[in-house]
């Protein structure tokens, strides 16, 4: 999530507005302390400490909710549901995939190799979901191949991140529109 925060903070620039304005409103604060909890988690795994891995499963509806003030604030109505649909859309390519992949997610690390994040044995014995990818998986295209080096997304992944990348630009220009001199 850290990649796309940053994304959208340049979309955001290029676009004029201005991030200061973000720390000027409360609600700013869930999302900036559910995206530090969200590096330190990345920075534990990358460093091999697995001491916050019980608390993964909890960490993606923790991220959606870190939004629900800003959403409720700002009135992101809008935003929200198009951000929810695009959750929906990722969490339905997700499951297509396991489902045609006997209850396994492939997943295809090149630059996690070189960085160290993962490594064969570590795919295999990971979890229950996750699978290294062959030449057999199904519907390879939608499996965790996009590599950061530090995290391997799939498409459907990208559409549930989507929602946050969303969101967080949509308050972005609500707080510019509220406390900016500038209008958009």
């Amino acid at each position: 999530m850290v990649v796309e925060a940053i994304i959208v903070c340049l979309l955001a620039k290029m676009r004029r507005y201005k991030l200061r304005y973000l720390f000027r409103t409360w609600t700013f604060y869930p999302i900036l302390l559910m995206q530090c909890g969200l590096v330190v988690l990345q920075a534990s795994l990358f460093f091999r400490q697995y001491i916050f891995v019980p608390f993964v499963p909890y960490t993606e509806m923790a991220v959606i909710l870190s939004f629900i003030f800003a959403l409720l604030a700002f009135r992101l109505y809008t935003p929200a549901i198009v951000g929810s649909a695009s959750i929906g859309v990722g969490t339905l390519l997700n499951k297509l995939v396991i489902a045609q992949n006997a209850g396994k997610m492939p997943v295809y690390p090149s630059l996690s190799y070189l960085t160290g994040y993962v490594t064969p044995e570590m795919v295999a014995s990971m979890d229950n979901l996750h699978s290294v990818g062959g030449p057999e998986a199904k519907l390879a295209f939608l499996a965790d191949y996009i590599d950061y080096g530090y995290c391997i997304l799939s498409p459907g992944d990208v559409f549930i991140h989507l929602f946050a990348c969303i969101i967080f630009y949509a308050l972005i220009k609500a707080v510019n529109a509220r406390y900016g001199d500038q209008s958009r």
